[in-house]
């Protein structure tokens, strides 16, 4: 299944049936689960590892050593996971030293031409970069996040389980779950409604969602221990998780309006 004009090293290991196109070149210490495909002129360096049924089109540079002053030529890796799909031109590099050497991504993801997911960074599962979607180094990206085309993810940033971006949205600062974003700086506009009910969320737990975005989020917010936010995380483990990914914020959530800038 190897054209005879790719460059795939000995030191690289295919399982039997990927599929690799003229003019891809694969490099040592690459591993290839089963299924995948890889064009032409796509360009897989290791250590990196990629799972079975994924798809790797044209100009895809993977595992390249990451853009950072630290990286001191250690044997970091990318670990890319099953069914994934990764359009043309897309950048994915390898970890640093003291960022914990991976970068990881997850299955069944949609990375659109364009992108670039930098060193260290960790990507859930069920996940859409729109094109020139970039992520900075240390960026964690949690499962069904949407990414509008030329969003842009400051480092160390958190974006939440389901969040949406519209296109060139900027984010300085983590994102809460299940929550819209869009502007440069971005600020937070509602909880993912439509995004939520195609998922199949019931309307209740939207609208505790949804008052706890009201609550928490827009501007300076009310307060965890408020009566009303105890008994909305009681009542709703996706509450609960929104109120959680706040109160583990390092750098600070993305708010409405005017607290967005401050």
């Amino acid at each position: 299944m190897i054209h005879p004009l790719a460059q795939v090293s000995d030191q690289a290991r295919l399982a039997d049936d990927v599929k690799v196109d003229a003019f891809a070149v694969i490099g040592p210490h690459v591993t290839i689960g089963r299924g995948s495909w890889v064009a032409s002129h796509a360009v897989i360096a290791g250590p990196c590892t990629i799972g079975e049924n994924c798809r790797i089109y044209p100009f895809v540079s993977l595992g390249q050593p990451p853009q950072d002053l630290s990286y001191k030529d250690e044997p970091t890796e990318l670990v890319i996971g099953h069914h994934n799909v990764i359009r043309e031109s897309a950048t994915l590099h390898r970890g640093t030293v003291r960022g914990g050497g991976v970068t990881r991504i997850g299955d069944h993801n949609l990375i659109m031409a364009y992108c670039h997911i930098a060193h260290d960074c960790k990507v859930g599962s069920h996940v859409i970069f729109a094109n020139n979607a970039s992520l900075a180094g240390h960026v964690q990206i949690e499962d069904g996040v949407t990414l509008g085309g030329f969003t842009l993810v400051h480092q160390f940033c958190r974006v939440g389980a389901h969040a949406y971006t519209s296109m060139g949205a900027a984010l300085n600062r983590d994102l809460t779950p299940f929550t819209l974003a869009t502007g440069n700086y971005a600020r937070a506009i509602g909880i993912n409604k439509v995004g939520l009910q195609r998922r199949g969320m019931s309307d209740d737990v939207i609208k505790g969602l949804e008052r706890s975005f009201r609550l928490l989020v827009h501007r300076r917010g009310q307060s965890m221990d408020d009566a009303e936010v105890v008994n909305l995380r009681t009542k709703f483990a996706e509450v609960d998780a929104f109120v959680s990914f706040i109160q583990a914020s390092r750098r600070g959530i993305i708010r409405t309006g005017r607290a967005a800038a401050e």
